[in-house]
């Protein structure tokens, strides 16, 4: 029996997964919530889970670490999607991709009077091709968490961001003035994984894509 690796990431895209793995036929032996383990038993014997950071999903499938993953559409679009099939949109942990700014923050007037804006983002290469496609000109500063910090301390102008419900700008006194895309998850498998394993990997898929809800 052919071996199977589905690489996840803990939190919110683990929690919404679990209902889909299940109704694959998939269960987790262990929780990884609770669990120090990164690799995990299934109830089927020829599939295993690996747990890793969600940056890293498409890298693990790229390379063949892990035959298949689940992977924010903000995580690949950052990676690339080099050696990936991306045949389905999970759509679970829904947020959108926004420019976010001061309340107090004129944004659209300095879009159109040219002005040159310092924004902070991690996804650094989403961002660049939102303001190049509107021909604004953008000095990037990449951070890694808290970016509603940057505004507000004079770091940058604007953040680009994920935004679920908009609480956390709103505390920080942050609106969004600009939707940039609508982000979900999507199921990536490795390509030579898929040709190699395709009789294991398609049940899996095929189960997957009965279990998606529109």
């Amino acid at each position: 029996m052919t071996d199977i690796t589905i690489a996840l990431s803990k939190g919110r895209i683990f929690d919404d997964t679990a209902p889909i793995l299940n109704a694959a036929g998939i269960e987790a032996l262990d929780n990884p919530e609770t669990s120090r383990k990164l690799i995990l038993s299934t109830n089927r014997a020829n599939v295993r889970l690996i747990i890793v950071r969600a940056s890293d999903v498409p890298t693990y499938v790229q390379y063949g670490a892990a035959d298949l993953g689940i992977a924010g559409k903000d995580v690949l679009l950052e990676h690339g999607g080099a050696g990936l099939y991306q045949p389905l949109d999970l759509n679970i942990a829904r947020c959108r991709m926004m420019v976010a700014a001061p309340e107090d923050f004129d944004y659209d007037s300095a879009v159109r009077q040219g002005a040159r804006l310092r924004i902070a983002t991690k996804y650094v290469q989403t961002a660049r091709e939102h303001f190049a496609a509107k021909g604004v000109h953008v000095d990037l500063i990449k951070l890694y968490g808290s970016m509603e910090l940057a505004p507000l301390v004079g770091l940058a102008d604007a953040i680009v961001d994920l935004v679920s419900s908009g609480s956390t700008l709103k505390a920080n006194h942050l609106k969004a003035v600009e939707e940039i895309m609508a982000i979900s998850s999507r199921l990536i498998i490795n390509q030579a994984a898929l040709k190699l394993k395709r009789d294991a990997i398609q049940p899996v898929l095929d189960a997957f894509s009965a279990a998606v809800k529109p």
